[in-house]
């Protein structure tokens, strides 16, 4: 089986240790979720990662494909 796709990079930013724990936190329901950082939420919100909704703030779509991206360069400092 062969598949065909390509891979785009759009976000090629580094995030701050805050910034992604702040973006993981968005994860989780809005009412289990501790306090956030609003200067991490801001910025991620600059960067298009985050959007406040109603005063709610919540991942976008381009946040959750640099989670996931993130994840296994993050597994890798990890180890």
């Amino acid at each position: 089986m062969h598949i065909r796709g390509r891979i785009t990079m759009e976000f090629d930013r580094e995030l701050t240790p805050d910034q992604w724990e702040t973006l993981k936190a968005l994860r989780g329901p809005s009412h289990e979720r501790r306090p956030l950082s609003r200067l991490f939420l801001d910025q991620l919100i600059s960067l298009g990662l985050a959007t406040d909704a109603n005063g709610s703030p919540c991942m976008t779509d381009a946040g959750r494909q640099v989670l996931v991206r993130g994840s296994s360069r993050l597994l890798d400092l990890a180890a």
